[in-house]
């Protein structure tokens, strides 16, 4: 994976969630399945996307990440929310109820 690609799909796919992780990090193994989880099954158009952030530090820098876990959901090719850190799996899928229905629905 490379930015080249990555910003592809940003364009193709109509929802796009990167998550930027480390393998040093406890927080980022433990949210991930969750996150990626969640997303399934509320969420399924939109595509998921893992970033290791050791391994792809340019990638990390072109977003502006700095702390990880982060998470950077593109809605239409645009960044609509991103969270870092702290998260609650809860109120973000509140956050993207709306928007995901008026996308894909």
């Amino acid at each position: 994976m490379n930015l080249e690609q990555i910003q592809k799909s940003i364009h193709d796919n109509p929802g796009l969630l990167l998550y930027f992780w480390g393998e040093n990090c406890n927080v980022c193994h433990a949210l991930r399945p969750k996150l990626f989880e969640a997303f399934e099954s509320r969420f399924p158009k939109i595509e998921r996307v893992a970033v290791n952030v050791t391994e792809h530090p340019d990638i990390a820098a072109h977003f502006g990440v700095f702390s990880i876990p982060t998470g950077i959901v593109f809605l239409d090719g645009r960044e609509f929310e991103r969270f870092s850190r702290n998260l609650s799996i809860p109120a973000l899928i509140q956050k993207l109820e709306r928007p995901y229905s008026l996308f894909f629905d």
